[in-house]
């Protein structure tokens, strides 16, 4: 599962995810891709998933590339644990995306078999999703 190796802080806060993607929302290396509708976390075990699913699909043909990393942990407290005594630790990690973020993209493949792969990838993840071609692509 991808994890950052190292971090230079345990326990971040949790913040806010408001406005739209303006980094890394439109297709930079593949000619098919799948982009987020909504903002939302997205486990590193959700990636994973996703990312079985499409390489299972495309049978190891063609590429694919991964466009969000996981790089935030979510901590969480054990359980019977009065409150207080500072905060829990790390339990997974979690990338962040906004409306507009480019997920997953696929290369070397007929359409067909990119919009299935990315379509199962994108059952897998708790985003609605649209699929997007390269506006120069041609069958």
């Amino acid at each position: 599962m991808l994890q950052p190796k190292r971090q230079k802080f345990r326990r971040p806060q949790k913040g806010k995810m408001k406005g739209n993607a303006f980094r890394g929302h439109e297709l930079a290396f593949g000619s098919f891709g799948i982009k987020t509708l909504e903002e939302a976390l997205i486990t590193a075990r959700q990636i994973e998933a996703a990312r079985q699913a499409v390489t299972r699909y495309m049978k190891r043909e063609g590429q694919i590339w991964i466009r969000i990393y996981p790089d935030k942990p979510i901590t969480k407290k054990p359980l019977d644990v009065r409150m207080g005594k500072g905060k829990g630790d790390p339990e997974y990690f979690v990338a962040r995306v906004t409306p507009g973020h480019m997920l997953f993209e696929a290369e070397g493949v007929p359409m067909a078999v990119a919009k299935e792969a990315l379509r199962l990838a994108a059952q897998k993840l708790p985003v609605t999703t649209k699929f997007v071609v390269r506006r120069d692509y041609v069958e």
